[in-house]
C-alpha cells in the first residue's frame, strides 16, 4: 500500500506542476506566442501523459496480487485509468488535429474541449489524493 501511496503523490505531483503551473505560466513568458506555447504544451502534455500511462500500470500491478483487493482502491484506479483514457485518448488527439489545422491565434477564447480537458485534469487531482490517503491509512 505504501506503493501505491507513493505511486499516487508522485503522479498527482506531476499534474499539478505540469497542468497548473507550467501550463498556465509558461504563456506569460516574454516572447511567448500563442502557437509556439501550444507547440510547447502539445509536447510536454504527450509525455506526461506517457509518465501517466506507466503510473496507472503500475498502480493496477500493485494492486492485483492484493488479496483481497480493496475495492475502494480498485474504484479509484479504474475511475483514473478512464479520466486519463478521455484526457489522452479521447480530447487530446481532437485538440492536437485542431492545432494542425491551424484553429487557434492570439485573442481567441479558448476552445470547449480545454475546458473539458481542465475538468477531467482537476478529477484526476482529486482522485490521487483520495487513493494516496486511502493507501496510507489501508
Amino acid at each position: 500500500m505504501a506503493v501505491q501511496a507513493a505511486i499516487a503523490f508522485v503522479w498527482l505531483g506531476m499534474v499539478l506542476a505540469i497542468s497548473f503551473l507550467e501550463a498556465p505560466l509558461k504563456f506569460r513568458a516574454p516572447g511567448i506566442t500563442v502557437p509556439l506555447g501550444v507547440g510547447i504544451g502539445r509536447l510536454v502534455f504527450r509525455a506526461l501523459n506517457i509518465v501517466e500511462g506507466i503510473f496507472a500500470l503500475a498502480l493496477v500491478a500493485f494492486l492485483v496480487p492484493q488479496r483481497p483487493v480493496p475495492i475502494l482502491s480498485l474504484a479509484l484506479i479504474v475511475a483514473l485509468c478512464l479520466v486519463l483514457i478521455a484526457g489522452a485518448a479521447v480530447l487530446r488527439p481532437v485538440m492536437d488535429r485542431r492545432v494542425r489545422v491551424g484553429r487557434l491565434a492570439d485573442g481567441v477564447p479558448r476552445h470547449s474541449l480545454h475546458w473539458g480537458y481542465v475538468a477531467l485534469e482537476c478529477i484526476k487531482v482529486v482522485l490521487l489524493i483520495v487513493l494516496g490517503a486511502v493507501s496510507l491509512a489501508g
